[in-house]
């Protein structure tokens, strides 16, 4: 599940997998063999268990620059909404994903790179990362699920400004405007990711998928489907061989199965 343009990578110690951006030349723009690497590896990591987190990173000092413009051929209408449509299975898998993902982003992260951000439940960026919805510099519109996640990441009047003026967001802002989690130090970003990626995969498995998918249905669902929702995951929750664990660690007063990592 690797090739020139992907990088896959698994500890099966910690259960953390990451997932590697490789065209620094092109600042990870996206190409037919990168969204291609990203399509099976997320439909195989969607599928095994094994995996208990994921990271989302680049090659070099950049995150990604969106899609590759030089490899965008597209003919007619129908050719331009099948190529999408062909994005969309997967980034609904991994928005879908009921296990952290953990996105590191350092440099650029513009247009479709922004989006596949997006998916992520936590971005660290890099004092020099910059973010960008430039669709409207080319006449195309946002793509990679950004209709759906930055509106809830930013709210819709800050979704609105990002996209139709495509200005440049730096580090601070973006962490001021909620789409970046923590700001770190270049040397030490890869480093965090995986921490914060070891330390949610040591989470209960059911209870973090549940919490997440929740989460995710929550700002289209009315209070009583929610509560339905809520009902029925604290059951499956309470069942579960960590919660009985997690009690009577607690009882006992010895170390926590879960904790999180300080800075």
């Amino acid at each position: 599940m690797s090739d020139d343009a992907l990088l896959y990578d698994f500890d099966a110690d910690t259960g953390i997998a990451t997932l590697t951006l490789n065209r620094p030349r092109q600042k990870n723009a996206l190409d037919m063999s990168m969204r291609v690497g990203l399509r099976e590896a997320i439909y195989a990591i969607r599928h095994d268990r094994a995996v208990r987190a994921l990271v989302l990173c680049g090659a070099g000092e950049d995150f990604c620059a969106g899609g590759d413009l030089r490899a965008m051929n597209v003919a007619s209408a129908e050719d331009g909404r099948n190529r999408l449509d062909d994005l969309h299975g997967w980034v609904g898998m991994l928005l879908d994903l009921d296990r952290p993902v953990i996105g590191a982003v350092d440099g650029v992260a513009y247009g479709a790179g922004f989006s596949l951000a997006l998916t992520a439940d936590f971005v660290l960026a890099t004092p020099r990362a910059r973010f960008c919805m430039p669709f409207m510099k080319v006449g195309l519109v946002p793509d990679c699920g950004a209709f759906y996640t930055l509106p809830r990441v930013v709210g819709m009047a800050r979704a609105k400004e990002l996209v139709f003026t495509a200005r440049e967001v730096g580090a601070q802002e973006a962490q001021q405007i909620g789409a970046v989690f923590e700001i770190v130090e270049p040397d030490a970003l890869r480093v965090r990711a995986q921490r914060i990626a070891a330390s949610l995969a040591s989470a209960s498995p059911v209870a973090f998928g549940l919490a997440k998918r929740a989460l995710n249905q929550s700002l289209g669902a009315d209070l009583r489907g929610m509560l339905e929702l809520e009902s029925a995951a604290q059951g499956i929750a309470f069942s579960t061989a960590f919660h009985q664990e997690a009690v009577q660690r607690f009882k006992d007063k010895t170390t926590p199965l879960f904790q999180w990592p300080s800075a």
